[in-house]
């Protein structure tokens, strides 16, 4: 609600040429009285089946610029049917600035709002894991409708070149000129290809990075591929593991790819999982003072999580990604198929980083419930189920850049169960306990000191326990509160002097910054 919705959509209908539709206008018109006095005669519950009725006859219209009611997507199946229809868009807004603009609006015009502070707030919170899951989330904070439009468009513009039916599984990371869609379908690698032609014409030569075990499965085909497609390939291979993350290894693909004959106008592809893609998208970032970047994530866990939003580096030996620089891909290719060949260790780490999803929209905890016990199966990996899953955490993905790129707000909640899981990775020794395996720990003491502080009850810590021991992953958080481990929070990157800013759950969907005493994290980490 008082995003702009209609403001933005009439502005946009007006860039693009398209007629403009307001949902609200039509249903007043429908009954003859206005939304306040519909919700007033008839509730919300009638309100919404006038509403769900009039969106249906809006789809089944000519093409158009629509702008919804707050609501709209919130309800029965609205938002499957809106996103089979057409792309939709999420306008981003801090409740703070949606309240104020409806106080500066005249008369009843939103009922909901007459509600307590409290459960506006509790509504706000409700609805933004829904927002998330639209194809574009685009921030309205501080701009003008035109802006917002230009925007949007700009976002429209990154998915020219798609075809329909990858078009259909994508979301974008809007972020005006530099916006690109992330696509998840099966058998998608067979297009990159031509993803590549259009997503940058002009392209002759790029570097594919990958590492050993990776590139003999799928890098020969691959590079076969694209030399079909007219494009110069200069391959190179890392080690596998953690160990690939480092200085020395960092320089050796930088110079490498210069031997290579890459210039400015080349392109780096990532194939391979988060660490070939932190490692190549920093080679990218700094070859040149940067040249495009497409991150094709070959594991669980970089089709999620580490592939989508920007972030490359490598580790110090002081921390994990304490040295690189954010630098956006041009696009995101995952193709599900690839996870029939990944480890089942690796599958069930990446786990740990689906429940951190879970934990931050409720809407997917069911689909990490329901697959919990069967993540190494077999079976599995070719379903239309975990495929499903990967689509709902790189749209929750998306949509979080969208909002946030360099991590100053909302984005720091992606860090939940991180703080702790990134000590106990650098006391193990990097390669020893898997990103994953560390992180469903560190969901734990997220749950345990979000308990701590009164923020949540203690059953949301058995809840959590209980899937991750069903993907058969580790919960003994016990052993590792030890002296080595806590040392290492001391060069947490969220820590501000003696502040660590934790991310906190009051319940699934609902997550807090806090920022606590380093000491005083210690203390709630340790009681029992």
């Amino acid at each position: 609600m008082a995003s702009g919705k209609t403001e933005v959509a009439r502005a946009l209908a007006n860039r693009l040429h398209m007629p403009f539709v307001d949902l609200d206008s039509l249903i007043a018109e429908d009954a003859q009285m206005s939304v306040a006095a519909i919700f007033a005669r008839e509730k919300e519950a009638g309100f919404r089946v006038r509403e769900a009725r009039m969106l249906d006859q809006v789809l089944a219209g000519p093409a158009s610029i629509v702008a919804t009611g707050g609501g709209s997507p919130c309800f029965a199946d609205n938002l499957s049917k809106m996103r089979t229809k057409g792309t939709v868009v999420h306008l981003a807004t801090e409740l703070g600035t949606a309240l104020q603009r409806a106080k500066a609006q005249s008369g009843p015009t939103r009922p909901l709002l007459q509600a307590s502070p409290a459960e506006v707030e509790d509504l706000f919170r409700t609805r933004a894991p829904v927002y998330r899951r639209a194809h574009i989330s685009v921030s309205t904070e501080g701009k003008d409708a035109a802006g917002v439009a230009s925007e949007i468009e700009d976002a429209l513009d990154s998915c020219k070149g798609l075809p329909a039916k990858l078009l259909e599984d994508a979301a974008v990371v809007a972020l005006r000129e530099r916006s690109y869609p992330v696509v998840v379908s099966r058998g998608s690698l067979l297009e990159l290809g031509p993803l590549l032609r259009a997503r940058l014409p002009g392209l002759t030569k790029l570097g594919l990075i990958s590492d050993t075990t990776v590139f003999g499965l799928y890098g020969q085909d691959l590079v076969d591929s694209l030399k079909a497609q007219g494009i110069e390939v200069v391959s190179s291979t890392v080690a596998p593991g953690e160990d690939s993350k480092e200085l020395s290894v960092f320089a050796s693909q930088c110079e490498a790819m210069i031997a290579g004959g890459l210039d400015r106008k080349s392109a780096i592809v990532a194939l391979g999982g988060g660490v070939v893609g932190d490692l190549a998208g920093f080679v990218a970032a700094s070859l040149y003072r940067g040249i495009a970047l497409v991150q094709v994530p070959t594991t669980l866990l970089a089709m999620t999580d580490s592939a989508i939003g920007g972030k490359t580096g490598i580790n110090s030996t002081q921390g994990k990604n304490l040295i690189g620089a954010f630098w956006q891909p041009s696009f995101v290719l995952a193709d599900p198929n690839l996870l029939a060949t990944l480890d089942k260790r690796e599958l069930r780490a990446a786990f740990g980083e689906l429940v951190k999803y879970a934990l931050l929209d409720d809407a997917i905890w069911p689909q990490v419930e329901a697959l919990a016990s069967e993540i190494a199966a077999p079976e599995l990996l070719v379903g239309a189920e975990l495929c499903e899953l990967v689509r709902s955490c790189a749209q929750l993905k998306a949509a979080v850049v969208s909002e946030d790129e360099r991590e100053r707000g909302v984005r720091a909640t992606l860090n939940l169960g991180h703080t702790l899981a990134h000590a106990i990775e650098k006391a193990a020794g990097y390669g020893q306990v898997l990103h994953g395996e560390a992180v469903a720990l560190g969901l734990l003491a997220a749950c345990r000191v979000s308990h701590a502080i009164g923020l949540c009850d203690a059953t949301l810590e058995a809840r959590v326990c209980a899937v991750l021991e069903a993907a058969g992953l580790q919960t003994e958080l016990g052993p590792w509160l030890n002296s080595e481990v806590l040392a290492h929070l001391r060069v947490d990157k969220k820590r501000t002097g003696s502040l660590v800013r934790f991310i906190a759950l009051a319940h699934p969907g609902d997550v807090r910054m806090q920022d606590i005493e380093l000491s005083e994290l210690t203390r709630l980490l340790l009681e029992d």
